[in-house]
């Protein structure tokens, strides 16, 4: 697998009911900084998104923010990330997130966090992509969706050879050894080629 040098980061745009959700958000910014490990994330300057992203840039890392035009006054743009792209709709947001990362990473959040979390699963399932999957369960919050994953396979929904692989930290202290275990555990590069190649 090629090196982990840019994730793209998943998570809510308001903070939830636990404090540390937004500590979780902060490890986490800071750990890819410190890394020197590139963020990419939906460019707003609210809740959880705006906490990582200015927790990677006071810690040296380089930021990409992705957002389409009708979000810009609700999520309020992070003026000072490095990069920040301004795309039509959801859909173009998606591909260039997907483009512009080397693994995903989900911390909490609503809707649309799981929404864009289950897309990359189901890519990564359909052979698209073998690009790491992290989901940052800080106070067991995606442990209904792990439970329900479960469900889906003793019903036989998801089936032996279309099994999901994702990754699992309690902690966002973990994230970073996690990936770079990924990384030598994964196929090679040009495997990687081959198969971003087809999508």
């Amino acid at each position: 697998m090629a090196p982990v040098k840019t994730v793209c980061v998943y998570c809510g745009s308001g903070f939830g009911g636990d404090p540390a959700f937004a500590l979780a958000a902060e490890g986490l910014g800071r750990a890819l900084g410190q890394a020197g490990i590139g963020l990419v994330y939906g460019g707003g300057n609210v809740g959880l998104m705006g906490t990582v992203a200015r927790a990677v840039l006071e810690n040296g890392g380089h930021v990409t923010g992705i957002i389409p035009d009708f979000l810009k006054s609700r999520e309020r743009m992070l003026d000072e990330i490095q990069e920040t792209i301004v795309v039509g709709d959801m859909h173009t947001r998606k591909r260039l997130m997907f483009e512009r990362s080397d693994a995903f990473i989900a911390l909490p959040g609503g809707i649309g966090t799981l929404e864009e979390l289950v897309e990359q699963m189901t890519w990564a399932q359909l052979g698209r992509h073998r690009k790491p999957i992290l989901l940052v369960s800080v106070a067991d919050f995606w442990t209904p969706l792990l439970t329900l994953l479960d469900h889906m396979r003793d019903h036989g929904f998801i089936r032996e050879g279309l099994d999901l692989n994702y990754l699992v930290a309690r902690d966002a202290s973990e994230v970073v050894g996690m990936l770079r275990a990924a990384e030598s555990a994964g196929p090679s590069p040009e495997a990687e080629a081959m198969i971003t190649e087809r999508f």
